[in-house]
């Protein structure tokens, strides 16, 4: 009796084992090698951009006018990372010269494209110069798997500096992104800073990626963290070299001192809004937060696009005026 409970025991540990790892595998493979790349098709993202926001209509025909064999009006650059992959961004000189630079950073399956939104926002109605990154794996970039922000953080530092040069060597820079963008710009946030950088704008991130993946397991399906979540963040830091747990937007904020603007839709489903009040409290220093009445996962600037601008403007006017040295956070 007691061989045969052993036995069973024993079987059924083996079953769990093998349902675990193929579950795993299966969970890496939808969450970070999706079919639907929707910003690896440049044409389709401008043709979604425009028609979603037609006041970029008018502003992206006049750079044409200026500029009618670059892309959409824009410049193109791309730089090495440190894996050897080459990666692609969109750029553009404000229409006045200034030191002023925003850094504009894609969600998940997006492209640089797909925040003109905010490159609109920053350059049309700011008058900062702007560059807007294609993450490793998205848009023009080349790469494989999405990285969910904690390696794009890495690269967003290169894109900073590329920014910096390209712009004059003397900027005041602010970092802009929206959900998984948010979650890069939080990431980043708390990495040593160079002087220039001056704050950060994140828009509906995550607090990390297991709660993230966490949430959406749950939602979606139903099911609990355990075995499947357990799996698929151990397989991914044996094939990739990080785990979901150590991609974390929370524990990078409690080291960033830099000013940052917090915003987050009071109905998002996708990036709950609670996720928003924990990193909020974790951040030390200056800082403010903007619960938005958009309904949906990183529409605040569509549906609120006259109030997002204004608490932008707001935020990083009180920033950029103030003495450089009272900001910096270099290391």
């Amino acid at each position: 009796m007691m061989r045969k409970l052993i036995k069973y025991v024993g079987w059924t540990l083996v079953a769990l084992a093998v349902f675990s790892v193929a579950g795993g595998w299966y969970m890496l493979g939808v969450s970070l090698t999706p079919d639907d790349n929707s910003g690896r098709d440049v044409e389709g993202s401008w043709a979604y951009i425009l028609k979603t926001y037609p006041q970029l209509v008018g502003w992206t025909d006049s750079l044409q006018t200026v500029r009618p064999k670059a892309n959409h009006g824009f410049m193109d650059t791309t730089l090495v990372n440190a894996e050897g992959f080459q990666l692609h961004a969109l750029y553009l000189p404000a229409a006045e010269p200034t030191p002023k630079t925003a850094v504009i950073v894609h969600g998940y399956t997006d492209s640089a494209v797909r925040m003109m939104m905010i490159g609109y926002l920053y350059s049309h109605d700011l008058g900062f110069n702007i560059l807007l990154p294609d993450h490793y794996g998205h848009g023009e970039s080349q790469g494989g798997e999405i990285q969910m922000g904690w390696k794009d953080r890495l690269n967003t530092l290169l894109w900073m500096d590329m920014a910096n040069q390209l712009f004059g060597g003397q900027t005041e820079m602010v970092v802009h992104g929206i959900s998984m963008g948010g979650a890069t710009t939080m990431m980043v946030s708390g990495e040593p800073m160079p002087s220039y950088v001056k704050a950060f704008v994140e828009d509906c991130g995550y607090t990390s990626v297991w709660d993230e993946f966490a949430y959406k397991m749950k939602d979606n399906y139903g099911l609990p963290t355990f075995p499947l979540l357990y799996a698929s963040s151990a397989l991914c830091k044996l094939r990739y070299g990080w785990s979901f747990g150590e991609a974390s937007s929370l524990e990078q904020v409690k080291k960033c001192n830099l000013p940052m603007l917090f915003i987050h839709g009071e109905k998002d489903d996708y990036v709950p809004d609670w996720m928003v009040h924990p990193l909020f409290e974790a951040k030390p220093g200056e800082k403010e937060i903007w619960i938005s009445k958009s309904h949906q996962h990183a529409m605040s600037y569509r549906d609120c696009t006259a109030e997002y601008t204004a608490r932008v403007k707001d935020f990083l006017s009180k920033i950029l005026q103030s003495d450089p040295q009272e900001t910096n956070n270099e290391q």
